[in-house]
């Protein structure tokens, strides 16, 4: 039975939709781009959640999600990747969450794994990354809105347009927002 993990999986789906419909739109230098302040660019942002994903989902049941091979701090380094590399980078990450994905049932959410040496259940751990995932993806599409301004493409409902949506809601579903969000070609 995967009724529990179907739901898990299609939210990270939906996630990973809206990260990559945001930095479509953004041109190379708008991804590498300091946040407001200095802070985190999208590329900082897309490369911690890559290499935190690939950690974490390296050998899940068997080993600490924390990798003694993992740089987390360096994750953090401004870099100017091109688009090619952050997508090959950011797409390591989501391989290695779907592939565990794909093997777990519902049974198995009790089991034990181990983070930073913590003992969590399975669907904890799940409900872990789902969160730390869909707060960095919040960073992705603020920045992406932030240097996109005017020519901004929503990925959800437009300001303005949500009688018309109530009235035929075509996203409530994650896996038919993440379809919806399929992204085009990058700027």
């Amino acid at each position: 039975m995967r009724a529990l993990l179907t739901s898990i999986e299609a939210e990270f789906h939906r996630y990973q939709a809206l990260a990559d419909a945001a930095m479509t739109q953004l041109s190379e230098p708008e991804l590498s781009r300091p946040g407001p302040g200095g802070n985190n660019s999208v590329v900082t942002v897309a490369w911690h959640v890559a290499g935190n994903l690939t950690s974490r989902f390296t050998d899940f049941l068997t080993t600490d999600g924390e990798k003694p091979w993992r740089q987390r701090d360096q994750e953090f380094l401004a870099r100017t990747p091109s688009r090619e590399e952050l997508r090959a980078h950011w797409e390591r990450g989501w391989s290695a969450l779907f592939a565990v994905l794909a093997e777990l049932n519902d049974e198995r959410l009790t089991e034990r794994v181990m983070i930073r040496g913590a003992e969590l259940a399975v669907h904890d751990a799940l409900q872990r990354s789902l969160a730390h995932t869909s707060y960095h993806v919040g960073q992705i599409v603020y920045l992406a809105k932030c240097w996109r301004g005017g020519e901004w493409q929503y990925l959800s409902i437009p300001p303005g347009q949500s009688a018309a949506y109530n009235r035929n809601p075509t996203r409530e579903a994650a896996d038919a927002h993440a379809s919806a969000l399929k992204p085009e070609t990058p700027r």
